[in-house]
């Protein structure tokens, strides 16, 4: 019997909903010893034997599907495929998965809760009363104002028909438009640099890829508009921290609402935790008590369609594997 290994800690209940789609299509589930694994060599130890993973942080190099010639299947719990090596997983005929319609909803509406806290300036407020202040300081309107949305896919459509009911204007920048959607909510779609100049308020949404690595960083900064807020609920590697704390020190930009970082769990003496105009949370924009039912569903669903043999082709992220793929 093909065994499946669940990695992540919110889905280690054995009467899951998703670990039933599993048991009943012929698959015996495992779950590892711990599910934070981050080293290479105990990768390949723990998935000893194999056959598909509903997969979390722990790394697919190289290195790792070399050691795993039974692993067929990594189904991504999510959307980022940033802790697998596409080529190298291809190269060893395996197939990536995600889960592209369980979770956008759930950071489009924690995209939005930073976007309110950081211009109402609610945890600065909350802070002051609770130290005995009563400042009553101007917050920033969202009406009227422009967002600019940088990737214009499931979540930043979800997005964008949430500001829409701000009375936001919208910018959007997005290599793959859905020229159709946009021209419906109204939805202006601009090059990068018109989209930051333009903008009072920046989202990403774009996936983390060598092209957009550092994407927000100090040229493009210096291209926004002055106290701008940027929020980021994708990736951290899409910021250049350094860049960012020194325009949130000089005022440059106003704040920030950030979900992500380059390094995580962010460390206790990163500058931007020294900053009142930074509003941080701990990369869950993702995962509410809906979400991460939702997600596990469709990462086992994923699996079980391929071992049945069928395809689900909108949820593969390594499509060129498909003719020679196989369980």
């Amino acid at each position: 019997m093909p065994s499946v290994m669940i990695f992540i800690q919110f889905l280690q209940d054995p009467n899951g909903p998703h670990v039933n789609l599993l048991r009943e299509a012929g698959l015996e589930v495992r779950f590892p010893p711990r599910p934070d694994i981050t080293d290479e060599e105990e990768n390949i130890r723990v998935l000893q034997g194999i056959a598909a993973t509903i997969a979390g942080g722990e790394p697919y190099s190289r290195r790792v599907m070399a050691g795993l010639p039974d692993l067929r299947v990594i189904s991504r719990w999510g959307v980022g495929v940033d802790r697998v090596d596409l080529e190298a997983v291809t190269h060893s005929n395996a197939v990536v998965t995600i889960t592209p319609t369980a979770n956008y909803e759930a950071v489009a509406e924690h995209a939005m809760a930073l976007l309110l806290a950081t211009s109402r300036f609610l945890v600065q407020k909350n802070d002051e009363i609770h130290r005995g202040l009563w400042k009553r300081t101007c917050s920033l309107p969202l009406r009227e104002q422009t967002l600019g949305v940088i990737g214009l896919g499931r979540i930043g459509r979800s997005v964008a028909l949430r500001a829409k009911a701000f009375r936001m204007r919208l910018l959007a920048h997005e290599a793959f438009p859905d020229r159709d959607f946009a021209r419906r909510h109204d939805i202006e779609l601009v090059d990068l640099d018109t989209l930051l100049a333009g903008s009072d308020y920046v989202t990403l949404h774009v996936p983390l890829t060598e092209e957009t690595r550092g994407l927000i960083n100090r040229q493009t900064i210096s291209r926004m508009k002055q106290g701008a807020l940027l929020v980021n609920t994708s990736r951290g590697g899409l910021v250049v921290e350094d860049d960012l704390v020194d325009a949130l020190k000089s005022g440059r930009l106003g704040g920030a609402g950030l979900d992500v970082f380059v390094q995580e769990p962010i460390q206790r003496d990163h500058p931007l935790l020294e900053l009142d105009n930074v509003l941080v949370t701990d990369h869950t924009a993702g995962i509410d008590t809906r979400s991460v039912e939702d997600m596990a569903v469709e990462a086992a669903r994923n699996i079980v369609e391929l071992y049945r043999g069928g395809w689900p082709a909108t949820a593969v992220a390594n499509p060129a594997v498909r003719n020679t793929w196989k369980w």
